[in-house]
């Protein structure tokens, strides 16, 4: 697209005069559109869950309630309403009742900014003329992101106010996930902005009428569909309700409704990550590439609500396929791959993008580009082979030395006490238990009688020593 042209769409899509302007009736109108556009799609994704991965299993799934089983999950949430709601007795009550809130409410609140359609191209709902997007702000995408912060503190409050060890562990875990992925998400969506130049979603939109981010910022699409598993907690990222070691996670002492809005808060989050990733990177609802080159009505009207609808079930069915195949990962792979792998590349990919941006902007060529890009990206890999091979000398070196001393010493190699902190810790990676002494033999050791101390003055029994049975 030529630049000018770019400029111009940004600058009118930046307007967002479009906004604020419908009466009030509609507002509301339209807000209980996007609640039941979550409800639906949550009710939905469940059965779709389970028979997906009923399928990949071999099995036939639910099939009862319903047609082909599509009740399924509106029988299992009328089932959880009428549970008997049990609340523990050490439980602080009043953060134990809030904290299911606090953690679904932020999930319903993301969809407010989300578009469904061009601001340009009105629709007609009761005779008033209106855009297929509840509102928009110049710094939409910061709001998703706080709203987003917002669900953890459900999270660790349920852990923490349930007064149970495991529940607390579960909510520490989800809050240090969640951290920890929503900084490499942040720079995903740094990138985009780059390339975009705002924050508002409906103008991100409109800057991937040439091309898609998907095909522009392949790493940042990467690297947020990572994250967003990560974010909504599910599988192989599912540490916080890992049921074999952590019995359910933050929620084990939750049951009735107050269960099911954990549950809820889930599957709607997972709606919004999958919505959100549509925006950014999949030309939010555009239609795809081979129909709206010979259709031109394809992206007005009510059509663009389906190409959307479409790409977040697309994304769906991507959860449900992880959460199908993938086993769950170690709590300490989590960290790793959050802290070690994405952050790193996520920083390193913004800065390549911020550096493509600025001589963009400052009038190159593209040749130029690629062969600037290159070769810093040469040079610091030729640097950081270089410091791995020194760096691997002085280990192997340091490693050498070790094992001589300990040698001298008549240590075991690797050996650590697994007792030195006061209590009992596995062995680390690299590091060995020190050899457990072998038990005497049966005959070495002594019969010690229950009660006292053995004497002799029974007798042998049986023409054997008492003591030496």
């Amino acid at each position: 697209m030529n630049p000018d042209l770019l400029d111009q769409t940004l600058l009118a899509a930046e307007d967002l005069s479009l906004f604020g302007r419908d009466p009030w009736w509609l507002v509301v109108v339209k807000a209980v559109f996007c609640f039941a556009f979550l409800m639906v799609t949550v009710l939905f994704s469940i059965v779709w869950e389970r028979k997906v991965v009923a399928w990949m299993q071999l099995r036939i799934g639910p099939n009862r309630h319903g047609p082909w089983g599509l009740l399924q999950s509106l029988a299992d949430g009328v089932k959880l309403m009428l549970k008997e709601d049990v609340i523990v007795k050490r439980a602080d009550k009043v953060v134990y009742v809030l904290a299911p809130i606090v953690a679904a409410i932020p999930a319903f609140m993301a969809i407010a900014v989300i578009p469904f359609g061009p601001a340009g191209n009105e629709i007609s709902i009761f005779g008033q003329r209106t855009t297929m997007q509840l509102t928009d702000l110049p710094i939409a995408m910061l709001y998703i992101l706080a709203v987003a912060s917002v669900g953890i503190y459900g999270m660790v409050l349920a852990g923490w106010s349930s007064g149970s060890t495991y529940p607390l562990l579960g909510g520490l875990r989800s809050c240090a996930q969640m951290i920890s992925y929503e900084i490499a998400m942040g720079a995903a969506f740094a990138s985009v902005f780059l390339y975009s130049g705002s924050m508002s979603t409906s103008t991100i939109v409109e800057a991937q009428a040439d091309r898609w981010y998907v095909l522009l910022l392949p790493v940042s699409f990467l690297i947020y569909i990572v994250t967003m598993v990560g974010e909504t907690n599910r599988a192989p990222f599912d540490m916080p309700e890992s049921e074999g070691d952590l019995v359910g996670g933050f929620n084990t002492e939750y049951s009735s409704i107050k269960f099911a809005m954990f549950m809820l808060a889930e599957y709607v989050n997972m709606v919004t990550v999958a919505a959100v990733s549509v925006t950014l990177f999949l030309g939010g609802w555009r239609a795809p590439w081979p129909i709206s080159t010979f259709w031109e009505g394809a992206n007005h009207g009510w059509w663009p609500m389906l190409w959307f609808v479409v790409k977040v079930q697309l994304l769906l069915f991507f959860f449900i396929w992880l959460r199908g195949t993938l086993p769950r990962v170690r709590y300490d792979q989590l960290m790793k791959l959050g802290w070690k792998v994405l952050i790193p590349v996520s920083v390193v990919w913004l800065m390549l993008v911020a550096t493509v941006r600025a001589l963009r902007n400052d009038g190159r060529d593209f040749s130029q580009i690629v062969l600037y890009v290159g070769g810093a990206v040469l040079a610091v890999l030729l640097l950081s082979f270089v410091a791995d091979l020194f760096r691997g000398r002085r280990e192997r070196a340091e490693a050498e030395a070790a094992e001589a001393a300990e040698a001298e010493q008549g240590g075991v190699p690797g050996a650590f006490d697994p007792m030195a902190g006061g209590f009992p810790v596995p062995p680390l990676p690299g590091q060995v238990l020190p050899q457990a002494p072998r038990r005497r033999p049966r005959r070495d050791r002594e019969l010690i009688v229950s009660g006292g101390t053995n004497t002799d003055s029974d007798g042998p029994r049986d023409g054997k020593e008492a003591d030496g049975v």
